[in-house]
């Protein structure tokens, strides 16, 4: 008992200090710490404490099928014409979810199937059931039906993507600490700390900023335009702002350039008119491409079209060599600064909708904080005064370490930039009260041996020894608790299993071996004959 090497203090003091020192920036205002040069970790506040917005977001996962069909086709019409020797196909008919297209040649069957093989997946995870099923109709019409293995793959690609786009964007608008996570298959939980008026931040993550310049198609009819029919290899699309007056128009299937080929987007003012504008500009790819196809279609009009929606279709009066474009439609400063961040980060691959959302208020925040520092007060206030009472010097030992470990939690907080939250408190609160139950039940370890007639080192040494399998079995269980809480629950339940776990690590850490280590230094200095326990 005695016998505490000098390493194993200095160890103690070392993860003690350092912690608690971790934990001090997160109990100074902000503007204290901007003057030291680095950015201190801080235990962030989660949105039922800072106050801030939250959206639920549900995304539409019929257009990832439609999405994978259209790109199959593309893929298909690639394939088929890009190898030697090419492969002549009718037109690519899309209906009911499928893709079917006749050869011209029957006898080119066994070909085009492997060139279908290889660009419809080897296998959608680990099922082992291609993403692509592949028929022969009428002995030259191919059928192809996504599987629904494949299918379920492809909504998990879309939905990550999805999230990483929505990061993206609310990075984008400089808010701090956003907590954007998925929930279930097809939802996206997004928190905003801070965040009063969330209208700006849904009409952002509103747009799925899906960008495409099409060529427009000039010999369509327009009376069959006005019933929405399109010649073949071609769509009818809306445009609002048509100076023609129908706002609708007839553009290729086949985008010359896509979104993906942007490397930037910025918000400017037309020189001419000064009238707020979006200017793009392409990456060393699109910039060719743009270039190529402008150089082969002087004085005949391409469309912008951002969400299947034309905003304009200017004539290319001559080629566009700068690899630059800008989007003019009508825009304000702000509208075009949303579309400017939306086109920096990416399309989202799903369209999402708003289910659920609320705001919370900064006053309401600072109410919770002020109930959960008077609850922790209290809790700390009379646990300190039960140890003392009941357990004079070593209630003395018990509340030093339930104080360190209360800087300690926050410490480990700040270091995993962790979040907490109003729950949290409650497990910070649960944490406090239960963190001398391992002291109390050592102590009542020691008077048990005590009245056995053991001297007082040896009191000590059993009571620390025996009391630590108790010990052990009740934290295991609590653990056991918290990580199922952890990984099974959301939000506030996660928050409370977050610090629940903190506090058992730490609870154990200082109750038993700082306090272990206090008593074998006092028994070591005093040589007590006898003690008050």
């Amino acid at each position: 008992m005695l016998d505490f090497p000098r390493w194993k203090v200095v160890g103690i003091w070392l993860v003690i200090v350092t912690l608690v020192s971790l934990s001090i920036p997160s109990f100074l205002p902000e503007r204290y710490t901007q003057g030291w040069g680095i950015t201190p970790p801080r235990v962030n506040l989660g949105l039922d404490l800072a106050g801030g917005s939250y959206l639920l977001l549900e995304a539409d996962t019929n257009d990832v099928a439609a999405s994978r069909v259209e790109q199959m086709r593309e893929q298909v019409q690639t394939e088929m014409r890009r190898q030697d020797p090419r492969i002549e196909i009718g037109e690519i008919s899309s209906r009911g979810g499928k893709l079917s297209f006749l050869l011209r040649d029957p006898s080119q069957v066994d070909a085009a199937r492997e060139r279908l093989l290889s660009i419809t997946g080897s296998g959608a995870g680990m099922t082992g059931q291609r993403e692509w099923d592949i028929q022969v109709v009428d002995s030259s019409r191919f059928v192809l039906t996504p599987t629904s293995a494949g299918l379920t793959q492809a909504v998990n690609s879309a939905m990550d993507l999805a999230t990483e786009v929505v990061r993206r964007r609310i990075d984008e608008l400089g808010t701090r600490e956003p907590t954007i996570i998925r929930q279930g298959n097809n939802r996206i939980v997004v928190q905003v700390p801070g965040l009063q008026n969330p209208q700006a931040l849904k009409d952002l993550l509103g747009k799925t900023a899906k960008l495409e310049f099409k060529l427009v198609d000039v010999n369509a009819d327009p009376a069959q335009l006005a019933k929405g029919q399109a010649p073949a290899g071609s769509q009818v699309l809306p445009y609002p702002n048509n100076p023609g007056g129908l706002p609708l128009i007839a553009v290729k299937r086949s985008a010359i350039i896509t979104g993906d080929m942007l490397s930037d987007a910025r918000q400017e003012f037309d020189p001419q008119t000064n009238a707020p504008q979006v200017s793009i500009t392409f990456d060393g790819q699109g910039g060719r491409r743009f270039a190529r196809v402008t150089r082969e279609n002087v004085n005949k009009p391409f469309a912008i079209i951002l969400d299947n929606s034309v905003i304009s279709a200017p004539n290319i009066n001559e080629p566009i060599l700068g690899g630059r474009a800008a989007i003019n439609g009508g825009f304000t400063v702000e509208s075009a600064n949303q579309l400017a961040i939306a086109l920096r980060s990416g399309k989202l691959p799903v369209d999402l909708r708003i289910v659920e959302e609320s705001t919370v208020g900064p006053d309401l925040g600072a109410d919770s904080i002020r109930a959960g520092i008077l609850a922790s007060a209290v809790a700390v206030a009379l646990v300190v005064a039960f140890m003392l009472v009941t357990y004079g010097r070593f209630g003395v030992y018990a509340n030093l370490a339930v104080v360190i470990n209360v800087f300690i939690i926050l410490g480990v907080l700040a270091l995993i930039n962790g979040t907490l939250t109003l729950p949290g408190i409650a497990g910070f609160v649960l944490t406090i009260g239960t963190a001398v139950d391992a002291n109390v039940l050592i102590n009542e370890r020691i008077r048990e041996e005590r009245r056995r007639g053991r001297n007082v080192v040896q009191a000590v040494e059993l009571g620390y020894k025996e009391a630590s399998r108790t010990i052990f079995e009740a934290n295991v269980t609590h653990a056991i608790s918290g990580v199922i809480m952890f990984v099974l629950g959301s939000g506030p339940v996660k928050g409370f299993a977050v610090v629940l776990l903190i506090g058992i690590a730490t609870s154990v850490f200082t109750a038993v071996l700082f306090t272990r280590m206090l008593v074998a230094q006092y028994l070591r200095r005093a040589k007590p004959k006898t003690i008050t326990i």
